[in-house]
This record gives structure tokens, C-alpha cells and sequence, in this order.
């Protein structure tokens, strides 16, 4: 197994000091961000879709071993709301093969208000090149059916565990060989960060829903005062306590200085 730990997202002006440190420039971030974390969620990709340039451009500037994580595009999930998927599902996907052999899983985070239909996922999963991972997050509880689960089982695809205010907001179905988890909110202090309690759970969870030879992504999604940031230490911490193969970190004594 590949525990692997990062953030939705790199892009946060109060992380300066907490992973960034003041005479890095904004330009350079990501690339001081790759030398702490081996993988991220590209949020920003939900509300406008980035050229295959920049998918390219970032590609250059990242470590071999590092992960892209691709929230797809708000025109698919919110706007087209998965109908008609060809095209948006296509379009996706040739923007973001410019990341090459640093493209990790898709997320599709689904409306709350959209209710569930099974077959419109179906048809949606069926339009990604075979092979593709990608996670499913939906928000409203009709989908939480047989149907639904058989469907994700049956393409592989990855039911999205997302945990708001140190609460799992989804079933823990395993449904696919291997696992996708948001952290969206915590309830320790100060807001909007977790506890240790909290992280420690969620590690054991995923060393027990999964087998060693499993990549699990997991990305924290409270980024505000870089929360996020300390977060993804701290569970990384707690999760190789509990055994777990876990990517690379930022130690406690580095964040926001240079090592």
C-alpha cells in the first residue's frame, strides 16, 4: 500500500510561513510544495478547466514521483449535472493527459442537490479511458443504495470517503482496489483543524478496509491559516504509527522554513 497525503490545492496566501517561507516567491510554490508532499488535489480545475499547456507546465515543474489529483470540471458534474458526458469527460481527459505519467485519479464531486441515478453514473464512468481511476463523491443521501455500490464496483471505480467535522459523511464502501478520502472540517481548535483522535480513527480505518498492495489518496480540504497543511502532517504521522507505507510529509520543524 501508498498512503498517499497532500492538499486540495497549493495556492494559499496564509500558508506562507506554514509551508512557504517569505522569500519564496508565489511562482516557485509549487515547486516548494513537491518537496514536502508527493502528491496534491488540483481543486482549482472545478471551476476552470486549465489548457493542456498548463497541465504540461506543471508536469515540468514536479518530481517523477509525484501525483496529480483532478477535481473534474463543475460543467460536467454541476452544469450538465453527468448528462451527456462524452464531451466533457473527453475534453477532461485530453487537458489533463498533458500531465502524462504524473496523472493520478479523477474526482467527480457530485452536486447535493443531484439525487441518485444509478444509470446516469454508469454511463458517465463509461465515457474515461479504461484505466483511468476515478473517485466518486456524491452528496445526497438517496445514492447510498445497492445499485449505487454495484455500479462503482463494476467500473472500478472508487467510492470517495469524505469526512466533514471529524464525521464520515459517506458509507465506507470499499469498491474498488484502491481508495480516495477528503477531509473537509475539523472540530478541534483552532478551526478548522482535526485532532489527533480523529486522525488516528481514520488511520486505522483505511489499514483495515485495505490490503497493503492498495494506493490510497487523501487530501485535506481545510485550508484555511494552513490548517490543511498541518493536518497532512499530523495524519501522515498518525497513519505510520498504524503501519501504513505513507508519501512524504512535512516534518513539524520544517514547515514554512527551508531544510
Amino acid at each position: 500500500m501508498a498512503l498517499f497525503v497532500g492538499t486540495s490545492g497549493w495556492q494559499y496566501k496564509d500558508w506562507r510561513n506554514v509551508l512557504y517561507p517569505a522569500d519564496v516567491p508565489v511562482r516557485a510554490w509549487l515547486e516548494e510544495y513537491a518537496r514536502h508532499f508527493t502528491t496534491v488535489e488540483l481543486n482549482n480545475a472545478f471551476y476552470r478547466l486549465p489548457t493542456r499547456e498548463n497541465f504540461e507546465s506543471w508536469r515540468d515543474r514536479v518530481p517523477p514521483d509525484f501525483v496529480v489529483a483532478v477535481k473534474a470540471s463543475r460543467y460536467l458534474t454541476h452544469v450538465k449535472r453527468l448528462r451527456d458526458p462524452e464531451e466533457p469527460v473527453g475534453r477532461l481527459m485530453t487537458h489533463a493527459a498533458g500531465l502524462g505519467d504524473r496523472l493520478g485519479p479523477v474526482l467527480l464531486q457530485l452536486p447535493p442537490t443531484l439525487r441518485a441515478d444509478p444509470p446516469l453514473l454508469d454511463a458517465c464512468l463509461s465515457c474515461f479511458p479504461r484505466g483511468t481511476r476515478v473517485a466518486v463523491e456524491p452528496r445526497h443521501d438517496s445514492w447510498w443504495t445497492r445499485e449505487t455500490r454495484e455500479v462503482l464496483e463494476s467500473r472500478g471505480a472508487a467510492l470517495c470517503w469524505a469526512d466533514v467535522q471529524a464525521h464520515p459523511m459517506t458509507p465506507l464502501w470499499h469498491t474498488a482496489d484502491w481508495g480516495y478520502l477528503r477531509f473537509h472540517q475539523g472540530r478541534a481548535h483552532p478551526w478548522p483543524r482535526y485532532g489527533r483522535r480523529s486522525l488516528e480513527t481514520w488511520a486505522d480505518r483505511i489499514a483495515t478496509a485495505y490490503p497493503r498492495s492498495a494506493d490510497v489518496y487523501t487530501y485535506f480540504n481545510n485550508d484555511p491559516g494552513g490548517a490543511a497543511v498541518r493536518d497532512a502532517a499530523a495524519f501522515g504521522r498518525a497513519a505510520r504509527r498504524a503501519g501504513l507505507t505513507v508519501t512524504r510529509t512535512p516534518e513539524p520543524t520544517t514547515s514554512g522554513r527551508r531544510s
